[in-house]
């Protein structure tokens, strides 16, 4: 079964590139999804992360363009990692492995649609 997320939320963190053994582009961002629930008649707003992995050319283009607070719509395969720290406790990451991303914002900017051109092949890990 194929599992598919879409969300839309701010770039959280500058995006970072590496590279794998085969030299296929990888690049890397924090996505910060916010809702708002009024519970008790007051109005909270809760923030859930996820990482954004991106792959090839999709990874070229998002480094070059994407920049911390940029608004992004993200498609892609939905993952929960979980792993012990240093300190003793369990962490737990939304991740996304991207193969959409639009860029949003404002007026200004141009609107950009950018998709996965090759299938997610030579994928190390």
């Amino acid at each position: 079964m194929y599992k598919q997320i879409t969300i839309v939320g701010n770039v959280g963190s500058e995006p970072e590139m590496r590279f794998t053994p085969n030299g296929n582009a990888v690049t890397s961002f924090s996505v910060a999804v916010n809702e708002k629930r009024t519970k008790d008649g007051e109005t909270q707003e809760e923030t859930t992360w996820f990482r954004v992995t991106t792959w090839n050319k999709l990874a070229e283009v998002c480094f070059q363009y994407l920049s911390k607070g940029r608004q992004v719509l993200v498609v892609g395969s939905p993952r929960l990692r979980q792993w012990d720290a240093s300190d003793g406790t369990t962490k737990t990451s939304l991740e996304i492995n991207a193969r959409e991303v639009k860029f949003l914002g404002k007026a200004k900017e141009q609107t950009q649609d950018i998709k996965e051109e090759s299938e997610l092949e030579d994928i190390p890990f």
